[in-house]
């Protein structure tokens, strides 16, 4: 049984897997990070924003309506500040950038770059540390657009590793996960006070990155 990183009165919060879509993608009954999440705490739950199946990670649930509506505003307001640790592909040689570009939908659920009719998209990251022929990143999206960091990196030519989406496909498919997870997310909760919440990258990551390093 999955057990919740944070919660309170008005918040569950939990640290989904790789590979666990946050809602049913079509079968209602399909395994779901939102259907453990409600056995686990014998209740129903609220969505308030989701993780790509392929990226793990903290996700944030409201326990009632109002908490529902207290976070969807804060995050309408861009007001929830989020971090994600990534590995991209390519050598990065600024230290630091921003990223912004336009996002809007193309064909087939793929999200793209698109200066005349894509809505405002920004990302700011820092760059960790190089291995060779990848980057290891620390991105903080300041809009919530879908696949923004994916979209965002490859739009500069350092596409997620892993990403089957985004990239070339033949280097993507040696890639066992998308290098993606959200490792931190912080807010003002309904009750006044601030939460910072933090979730330490699986196994499967960091077993990636130590055999990136030891080559």
């Amino acid at each position: 049984m999955i057990m919740p990183l944070y919660l309170d009165d008005d918040i569950a919060a939990f640290d989904k897997p790789a590979g666990l879509a946050t809602i049913p993608e079509r079968l209602p009954s399909a395994d779901s990070l939102l259907r453990a999440a409600e056995a686990a705490l014998d209740q129903r739950l609220f969505i308030v924003h989701r993780l790509d199946k392929e990226v793990s990670g903290v996700v944030l649930f409201a326990r009632h309506a109002g908490a529902h509506r207290h976070l969807n505003n804060l995050f309408a307001g861009r007001e929830v500040a989020k971090r994600y640790l990534l590995l991209a592909l390519g050598e990065f040689e600024a230290a630091e950038g921003v990223i912004e570009a336009p996002i809007r939908q193309f064909g087939s659920g793929r999200m793209g770059v698109d200066h005349l009719q894509g809505k405002p998209s920004s990302t700011s990251y820092t760059r960790l540390k190089c291995y060779e022929g990848t980057t290891l990143i620390r991105a903080f999206p300041r809009t919530g657009r879908r696949h923004q960091l994916r979209v965002h990196f490859y739009s500069i030519g350092h596409p997620i590793a892993g990403d089957s989406r985004y990239g070339d496909k033949a280097l993507q498919a040696i890639w066992p996960r998308l290098m993606l997870h959200a490792e931190g997310i912080e807010f003002l909760s309904p009750a006044g006070e601030m939460v910072s919440l933090h979730a330490a990258p699986p196994s499967s990551f960091m077993e990636l990155l130590a055999g990136l390093a030891e080559a």
